[in-house]
């Protein structure tokens, strides 16, 4: 049985029946907003939901082209970003993750 879910966070398990495939890194950048000094404080928590949509669809990419069944995100390293001269914020993140197949029928 194939999962029908992909991506499992941190403490989410994947189904016990899938094989350990391997550890792989993704990473990805949320969209790009204009900084202003009155929405500081709201722009990471915008920006932080646009990052992990972003990152569950590239993992479920990588897990797609390398021919796994489903991966689970092990940690992340999350920054902000900041382009001065466009007045631009936005958050970059590294995704860490363990890879698994579905075990080949006997």
């Amino acid at each position: 049985m194939v999962p029908s879910k992909i991506v499992y966070w941190r403490r989410e398990l994947p189904p016990l029946s899938e094989q350990l495939e391997g550890e792989h890194e993704v990473t990805a950048s949320s969209e790009r907003v204009h900084l202003t000094f009155a929405e500081r404080d709201g722009l990471w928590g915008r920006c932080y939901e646009d990052l992990m949509a972003q990152a569950r669809e590239r993992i479920r990419q990588e897990v797609e082209r390398l021919g796994g069944s489903c991966a689970h995100v092990l940690d992340e390293a999350i920054v902000a970003r900041q382009d001065e001269a466009s007045g631009e914020f936005w958050l970059a993140g590294t995704f860490r993750y363990v890879m698994y197949v579905h075990p080949p029928s006997p």
